[in-house]
């Protein structure tokens, strides 16, 4: 089943968040898929959370598969353009600098997967989400994972005492730390100061220690330059 197009006015208020019918689907089939699985969510309990008929609901997404494409998505396109704003920069003059471009991404990043309203992060497990169907969702998490392991051979090459865990280069293992704060807010653990934490863990690893607060000064430059965010 395709969709009809933009879909149809409803008549009664919204009861959730967002600007559209579309939006308060996605929220509502985020809830369910984080909360009670994909395969045991129904497009029909998904309509009923909104307050719609199951019909309506397919003038705006053909399918189930549809509603979690979309979903898994928006959780990589934020850090990914984020990261393609600070890799496009100019380059980095020393390993301090280079380091919190690193730092900025993983703080930027970790952030949006700590502080989206679901733990959408979590349907990355889903067997269902390796479906050649959502190929643009793995496209764009490839090309984000490329640029943490770009950032960080910036900094090995101007610090060659930077080091990952073992073999596993600085850029690939700040991808990493990043991702687990999916299982921090499953298991209750995320809070304010996650992001930071995370972030603050690569520099940590690179053998820049003693300068985080150098580091840390630069990155919140860099994320207010390119996004605006004020950084606590």
């Amino acid at each position: 089943m395709t969709s009809a197009g933009p879909g149809r006015p409803r008549k009664q208020q919204p009861v959730r968040p967002g600007a559209t019918a579309r939006d308060e689907i996605l929220d509502a089939a985020a809830e369910l898929f984080t909360g009670q699985g994909f395969a045991n969510t129904s497009t029909r309990a998904i309509a009923d959370a909104v307050g719609m008929r199951q019909s309506s609901l397919y003038h705006h997404f053909g399918t189930k598969d549809d509603i979690l494409g979309e979903l898994l998505k928006g959780t990589v396109t934020g850090g990914l353009d984020f990261a393609r704003a600070i890799w496009s920069s100019p380059r980095p003059p020393d390993a301090v600098t280079a380091a919190a471009a690193l730092h900025a991404v993983a703080h930027y990043d970790a952030g949006l997967l700590c502080n989206a309203r679901w733990n959408l992060g979590i349907l990355y497990h889903l067997p269902e989400a390796r479906a050649e169907r959502f190929e643009p969702f793995m496209a764009d998490r490839r090309e984000l994972r490329q640029l943490y392991r770009d950032l960080g051979q910036r900094v090995e090459k101007l610090l060659p005492a930077a080091r990952g865990a073992g073999s596993a280069p600085l850029g690939e293992l700040a991808f990493r730390l990043v991702e687990s704060v999916i299982n921090l807010r499953a298991d209750g653990l995320a809070d304010a100061d996650s992001a930071s934490q995370t972030a603050d863990a690569g520099v940590v690893l690179a053998g820049l220690s003693a300068d985080l607060g150098k580091v840390r000064e630069h990155s919140a430059y860099l994320i207010r330059e390119f996004r605006g965010i004020q950084v606590p």
